[in-house]
């Protein structure tokens, strides 16, 4: 993890900013802009791309996967290019939380991969990249868009270390932990063989 340079009202003031950037449900609200119905009433009625995509409408899913990323890059960018690496690292935990956990919706968000994905390519580019590709080949071959963020997820700390960005171990051991806490009955289903696959309507 990195050293600890900031101050505690400066780090408080970095997890409060990241909370309320990743609190922001934008599959929601693209939902919504783009005439889609409420999201919460259609598939899964979960907040990201992959119940996005469960509309049939493939920009907006675009959209909302763009921006939930987004968020997470900004909070840990903004925060290293102001203050420090111990601040950004929390902002970006904090973005991530505040995805899966809103107040905007009652702490029921998001499971955070999009967040996550961005959080890593905004860490250290090699580290996210790799994670991306692991979402692919996890996707791609079981068709299943939850088996390829946990293995994403899984494969994010072990990049870090052979990628020479071992700072960073704890936030992506946390982050891993977020994704397969809030895939805990993605889990069940997909050891019951129930799991949707991509673009299957709910």
């Amino acid at each position: 993890m990195p050293m600890f340079e900031s101050s505690i009202i400066v780090l408080l003031f970095w997890a409060v900013f990241g909370y309320l950037l990743g609190s922001i449900p934008f599959g929601v609200v693209v939902a919504r802009a783009m005439g889609l119905g409420n999201l919460r009433n259609i598939g899964s009625g979960n907040i990201g791309a992959t119940n996005v995509l469960r509309t049939g409408s493939k920009p907006a899913a675009i959209a909302t996967l763009l921006l939930d990323g987004a968020k997470g890059a900004v909070a840990l960018l903004f925060a290293r290019a102001i203050s420090s690496e111990d601040a950004a690292q929390l902002a970006a935990l904090m973005a991530m939380i505040g995805h899966c956990y809103p107040v905007w919706l009652k702490f029921n968000g998001g499971k955070g991969v999009a967040t996550f994905l961005g959080i890593l390519l905004a860490l250290a580019w090699p580290v996210g990249v790799g994670a991306c590709l692991a979402w692919l080949i996890g996707a791609a071959v079981s068709r299943t868009s939850s088996i390829g963020g946990l293995v994403a997820a899984a494969s994010s700390s072990i990049l870090v270390m052979v990628t020479g960005f071992g700072s960073a171990y704890i936030l992506c051991i946390l982050l891993t932990l977020i994704v397969f806490w809030r895939h805990r009955a993605n889990i069940s289903r997909i050891r019951a063989g129930t799991e949707p696959k991509i673009g299957q309507k709910g």
